[in-house]
């Protein structure tokens, strides 16, 4: 998918798609577990729904390997 078709995610969104807090989603990014957001914006950040499907496709083949 090209980066100029991509819908950008706010966190309640992405907190509402992931079903993860605000909190654990920020210390997962730290710990280079999930991916970080863009700025777009002097005070605004989101996230591409594509870096969210991949995290989640991340997700569901990590499952399947235990």
């Amino acid at each position: 998918m090209s980066a100029f078709n991509q819908k950008f995610i706010k966190l309640p969104e992405v907190i509402n798609t992931v079903g993860k807090s605000r909190s654990s989603i920020y210390m997962a990014i730290q710990k280079g577990e999930f991916p970080a957001p863009i700025r777009i914006g002097m005070r605004a950040v989101a996230w591409t729904s594509e870096s969210i499907a991949q995290w989640q496709e991340s997700c569901v083949n990590a499952s399947k390997l235990t």
